[in-house]
């Protein structure tokens, strides 16, 4: 029975590569005062302009409907299906996919419905997807598909820097940083998804020095256990992120395909414009 993945729209897989990997996406959404959207029905440049002009919106999970039609799809088109979606400390929505299985498992009993708290968020959450699908495509069952998925996770690591705490604090998504508020003037933070929630690994100076120590451990990482591949993620500085590029592929000597990846509403309302970060894996396990 062939593998189909399904990810939410967290994930910020470059659309090119979700439709050679047929990696399916189910989406968030975005609650302003007055208007509410899909994540996947707006495009950055918008959204960050009605920020600045409403304020910061509120994210749900996606529509339970949708959602129960995305899984059904699948078996109704012959296949097993992995869910791999957002940290489930970031959201309901891999409790809610619990809830949408069982109803789809009443009408299709057989149905092998895999679902996955990847405790990531952002291209970390992305690369589990696509490492999942290549698998996938190589005719690997279910099982093994999470596996491959599960032991990515194990390989990768999200390091950001936000322009400021603000955003992440009024979210609710500060975590294990929420001892740095109002103690940090002109301390920049280096943050990361651990445990399914947002810490502390590393404060900085300044952010240029902090973007430097992102590469430096980056580099180092990957000297110790072998080069994976490597996305840049910003919101709104994208010669920040283009120069961060160019950082890593000096610090790394090598020419690789380093993409850029916009970080979209949903995770953008809790971290804000001005945030910058390096998600990337490794061939073997760094935890």
């Amino acid at each position: 029975m062939p593998v189909k993945i399904l990810t939410d729209s967290t994930s910020y897989i470059n659309k090119r590569l979700r439709e050679e990997l047929d990696i399916r996406v189910i989406s968030m959404n975005v609650k302003f005062d007055d208007e509410s959207f899909k994540e996947t029905d707006i495009d950055n440049e918008s959204f960050y302009r009605k920020m600045e002009q409403k304020g910061i919106p509120m994210s749900s999970q996606p529509d339970i409907g949708e959602f129960k039609e995305e899984m059904t799809r699948a078996v109704e088109q012959g296949h097993s299906l992995l869910c791999i979606f957002v940290s489930s400390d970031m959201s309901g929505t891999y409790s809610t996919a619990f809830m949408i299985r069982d109803m789809v498992l009443e009408e299709y009993r057989d149905a092998q419905i895999e679902i996955m708290d990847s405790r990531v968020n952002c291209m970390q959450l992305g690369f589990a997807a696509i490492v999942a699908a290549r698998a996938a495509k190589e005719g690997k069952s279910l099982q093994e598909v999470k596996a491959a998925a599960e032991e990515n996770i194990k390989r990768s690591r999200f390091l950001f820097i936000p322009d400021n705490l603000q955003y992440l604090k009024k979210g609710g998504r500060i975590g294990g940083a929420g001892a740095l508020l109002g103690g940090l003037l002109k301390i920049v933070p280096i943050l990361t998804v651990d445990g399914g929630k947002t810490s502390i690994t590393a404060k900085v100076r300044t952010k240029k020095n902090a973007a430097a120590a992102m590469v430096e451990r980056v580099a180092r990482e990957i000297k110790d256990y072998g080069t994976g591949e490597i996305a840049i993620h910003h919101i709104k500085c994208l010669d920040e992120a283009r120069q961060l590029v160019d950082s890593v592929k000096k610090a790394l000597n090598m020419n690789m395909d380093i993409p850029i990846c916009d970080i979209g509403p949903v995770i953008g309302l809790h971290v804000g414009p001005g945030a910058i970060g390096i998600v990337y894996y490794t061939e073997r396990p760094m935890r």
